[in-house]
């Protein structure tokens, strides 16, 4: 089973420059509580951003790039039909970015968890708002982060 989980501003925004455009402590918490002790598959560009290998998830990358080296522990793939298996499973595997990938691999997820930040960014990697006409909300859940000072709503959605 395929989820995705990302944090999106409210025009649509998830990063520039090959990074997030904030740090929210109360998402990357809810973050780490959803993704504990799952696979979770990225490209290339999310996997060199991270601070590191992520504790207690496998982590698998899929990039075009056949020059790239992972370090041991990470499963590579440079062909998406090489993934079927995952998509398919009956284990959650959370889809983490980037934007190429939401935008390939959205049609295929079972289960969306958006972080909604209520303010534009300007930016220039989106995720793909308008396939959302595809899932249903079915939970959400709005608070202040004191720490950012940003008001963000926890949101999941279902096929």
């Amino acid at each position: 089973m395929l989820s995705l989980i990302v944090a999106v501003s409210e025009n649509g925004v998830i990063g520039k420059d090959n990074q997030l455009l904030w740090r929210i402590p109360k998402d990357l918490k809810y973050f780490k509580e959803k993704t504990m002790g799952k696979k979770i598959l990225m490209g290339r560009k999310t996997f060199q951003s991270l601070p590191g290998l992520l504790p207690g998830r496998e982590h698998i990358v899929l990039t075009r790039n056949q020059d790239f080296q992972a370090p041991a522990g990470v499963r590579v793939y440079h062909d998406s039909n090489e993934l079927e298996y995952l998509i398919n499973a009956d284990e959650e595997v959370f889809l983490i970015g980037g934007g190429q990938l939401y935008e390939q691999f959205i049609d295929l997820c079972d289960k969306l968890y958006i972080t909604w930040v209520h303010q534009e960014f300007a930016g220039d990697t989106y995720f793909p708002v308008e396939k959302l006409i595809q899932f249903q909300e079915i939970s959400r859940r709005t608070e202040l982060d004191e720490e950012s000072g940003l008001e963000i709503s926890f949101t999941v959605y279902q096929r």
